[in-house]
């Protein structure tokens, strides 16, 4: 695959007027033997959606949809997994193997020094990131449109709106990790990881939660990514939708703001 192809299938406005692109190829060519690598994170959420089809779906049956309409469980998680799959994938390029790049292999000090800006260097993981959490959350649409679980036409938008997850939480991914100092810090991303994977309406829906809780559930990225994409799933499209999108658009780019600050101070001091 090669860098025009890509900025064929992505606009070349994102990637800072076609430098970062560089960035996007550079990833490109490194794991052009490994693509099953690349595909290879659409694998868990699957497991747990077939899973839940033949296992926990049998023992809950249904759950309450939108205006309370009972729908199949497996129909209900199905988006809530798909956010999730869009939230690690994302997470592991802008995390584990940014920080690789940033302290151990010295791959953005080579960049920098080339015409390539730091903001350059960014957009171009991001980017890569958004490119792997395409082709999952393709392979998983895939799967769900041969289970039956798209109820509405809206679900055309999941695409985009997994890509809209994928930004938000890649932001953010860099911005955290321009902090980290050692791998042990990790630990501390993936606690804050795993309970939002639990508890943001992924296997309940909210009103199962106390009141005190579902206010908290609301705080969390990942419950808005859940909302988004179970509303475009089940046809439930209102004004709310417009708050989770833009939820997720400013947390993205506040992220991506501080990351290419703080990265900057970094590799140009």
């Amino acid at each position: 695959m090669s860098v025009a192809t890509l900025q064929r299938a992505i606009p070349l406005g994102f990637f800072g007027g076609g430098r970062a692109s560089r960035v996007v190829e550079r990833n490109v060519v490194a794991y052009r033997r490994n693509w099953v690598i690349v595909a290879s994170g659409a694998l868990e959420p699957l497991f747990f959606l077939l899973s839940a089809q033949v296992g926990l779906g049998v023992l809950v049956g249904t759950v309450a949809g939108p205006g309370g309409r009972p729908i199949d469980y497996v129909t209900f998680v199905a988006p809530a997994f798909l956010a999730s799959s869009a939230m690690n994938g994302v997470t592991f390029d802008t995390t584990f193997n940014f920080y690789f790049k940033l302290r151990y292999a010295k791959t953005f000090d080579t960049m920098v020094a080339t015409p390539l800006s730091v903001r350059d260097v960014a957009f171009g993981e991001l980017g890569w990131a958004l490119i792997r959490c395409g082709i999952q959350s393709v392979l998983f649409l895939v799967v769900m449109a041969a289970m039956g679980l798209f109820e509405s036409w809206w679900s055309v938008l999941l695409l985009p709106a997994a890509l809209l997850i994928g930004f938000c939480f890649g932001g953010l991914g860099l911005a955290v990790t321009t902090h980290v100092r050692s791998w042990v810090d990790f630990d501390k991303i993936q606690l804050a990881i795993m309970p939002m994977f639990l508890f943001s309406a992924t296997f309940f829906p909210l009103e199962q939660y106390g009141e005190g809780w579902r206010w908290v559930v609301r705080a969390t990225p990942l419950y808005h990514g859940v909302a988004l994409l179970r509303g475009l799933t089940l046809g439930d499209v209102g004004w709310s939708m417009l708050g989770h999108v833009l939820y997720l658009a400013i947390l993205g780019t506040a992220g991506m703001a501080y990351a290419s600050r703080h990265l900057r101070r970094i590799l140009l001091h």
